[in-house]
């Protein structure tokens, strides 16, 4: 049997050749001998009575040193091979837990236990036997039969270093799962997450609804879109840059509760924070407002965290918090205020908003608007001191181009921003529906945009119609899942929770 090799595919042999080389080759060639026997190392299926943790489940209890007549049949992925004189102890390992098998020559027979003892690891096998626990109290399966249901001609990484290269682990999603059980662990979380979110959205009624990838105007945020082309009907479009647009459609069509989860594309730079493909959430309840959505915000996020953790309690940072806690909720305003000791609002002089953000270094553009300095400002003095969970109000209005004015304020909107160690994980308002001044937002977001501001949206024709048939007053939300799940696993970047994130072309 083969043992786990380092992840250095360049190891080198005296002969010349790399020690995965002659492995991968070795391998190839038990391939090959099995099929000249007439035995397919690929077989179609395999059907098993138990996954290893039902089994434990329902025999775990079990005395040390007792054997039962319960036949099983498990597959996994053979993780570890050990042979002492006639009897052969392997870990077998699926999805959700593993459980040794007992290989006894005087029970399997000599050419079956010579085969397996010539399994290699990594290799999937499905075993059938007895139950049973060894007399120091391991449950085992003491196998009379096994079939080898996939050839690993790959050697695994070492099982206990892993994969140490983090691009390696990254690209190689595949190996790293095999052999890492924090990331199992992550994606566990993340699914729970999203089972939660499902579940706490029916019970509040909201309907589930998928829309268009593929859009003819790249809106709902501030961001670069990817474009794409439509041979067919030969014209550019671009990958959705948010949900918003297309959801608040249906709430002019009567559904009055909707929300997706899907993925959004962005053309960004990448980042601990920043993948160009991530997840969202987005929802929109007619008849509600910004304050009602901050409410589910909290709700969501607190039944997810119990769903997934079984508790409240996450650590952010390195700060122990209590999600089951209050959320604060302060203005933008008066946050950036009490960081800087100078009173700020969009109406003041934009040459002081200038000068205030050079003073906090930053490198104002000719066409930053109040809005856009102000929260340059909030970045530079505020942002990373929000740990705890903190709701950020009353945005400025021309960085809100469709949240709704705030009804005491004109300057500013009755918008909110979730920051949770001092990044954003959620964004929010009263939704802006009234058609004129949806245009007029639109036509100074196009202006922008033709100014060289490439994050600037454009006019959507389509949408304003939708608005002139009347969306009655509502509240929306985005979640980005991907942050989420970071907080909930407590990974510190976004590539850990995604399955395959992008990365630079790999050179073969």
């Amino acid at each position: 049997m083969s043992e786990h090799l380092d992840n250095d595919d360049s190891e080198v042999t005296d002969g010349g050749h790399s020690v995965f080389e002659a492995e991968r080759s070795k391998r190839y060639g038990k391939v090959d001998e099995m099929r000249s026997g007439g035995l397919e190392p690929y077989p179609y299926r395999y059907d098993r009575t138990h996954t290893l943790s039902d089994l434990r489940t329902a025999f775990g209890d079990l005395e040390a040193g007792t054997e039962t007549e319960h036949r099983v049949s498990v597959a996994g992925r053979a993780m570890l091979i050990r042979e002492q004189g006639k009897l052969i102890f392997a870990t077998l390992k699926d999805r959700d837990d593993e459980v040794q098998l007992f290989v006894s020559k005087a029970v399997i027979g000599d050419d079956s236990f010579a085969a397996f003892g010539d399994l290699d690891l990594g290799d999937w096998v499905g075993a059938e036997g007895t139950v049973m626990t060894t007399r120091k109290g391991e449950l085992s399966v003491k196998i009379d039969h096994f079939e080898l249901l996939s050839k690993a001609v790959r050697p695994m990484p070492d099982k206990w270093k892993g994969l140490t290269d983090v691009d390696t682990r990254f690209r190689q999603r595949y190996a790293d799962l095999i052999v890492n059980d924090e990331a199992r662990r992550t994606f566990r979380i993340r699914h729970e997450m999203i089972s939660s979110f499902r579940r706490t959205l029916s019970e509040m009624s909201f309907i589930e609804v998928e829309t268009p990838v593929l859009h003819v105007e790249a809106g709902g945020a501030h961001a670069r879109p990817f474009v794409t082309h439509h041979n067919a009907l030969d014209m550019q479009m671009y990958l959705r840059i948010a949900l918003e647009l297309h959801l608040k459609r249906l709430i002019v069509g009567g559904m009055e509760r909707v929300y997706e989860i899907g993925r959004v594309f962005r053309n960004e730079g990448l980042s601990p924070r920043h993948n160009p493909e991530f997840s969202m959430m987005e929802l929109y309840q007619a008849y509600g407002d910004y304050s009602e959505v901050m409410n589910i915000t909290e709700e969501l996020i607190r039944r997810a965290a119990m769903d997934c953790l079984g508790g409240t309690i996450v650590d952010i940072n390195g700060t122990e918090c209590d999600l089951a806690d209050p959320w604060p909720r302060h203005r933008m305003i008066d946050l950036v205020a009490t960081a800087t000791g100078v009173d700020i609002h969009p109406s003041m002089p934009l040459a002081k908003l200038v000068a205030l953000a050079e003073q906090y270094g930053s490198k104002p553009e000719p066409h930053w608007t109040a809005g856009k300095l102000i929260d340059e400002l909030f970045e530079a003095t505020v942002e990373q001191s929000l740990v705890r969970p903190t709701f950020v109000t009353g945005h400025p209005v021309d960085i809100s181009p469709l949240a709704r004015r705030d009804r005491n304020d004109p300057y500013l909107t009755e918008r909110f921003e979730l920051f949770v160690g001092g990044r954003e994980l959620a964004n929010g308002y009263s939704e802006l529906n009234d058609p004129r001044e949806q245009r007029m937002r639109f036509e100074e977001e196009q202006l922008a945009k033709e100014s060289g501001n490439l994050e600037a949206g454009t006019v959507d024709e389509d949408y304003l119609r939708a608005l002139e048939y009347g969306m009655p007053p509502t509240g929306g939300l985005g979640i980005g899942m991907d942050r989420l799940a970071m907080l909930l696993s407590g990974v510190h970047s976004i590539r850990e929770v995604i399955l395959f994130p992008t990365l630079r072309l790999e050179q073969f």
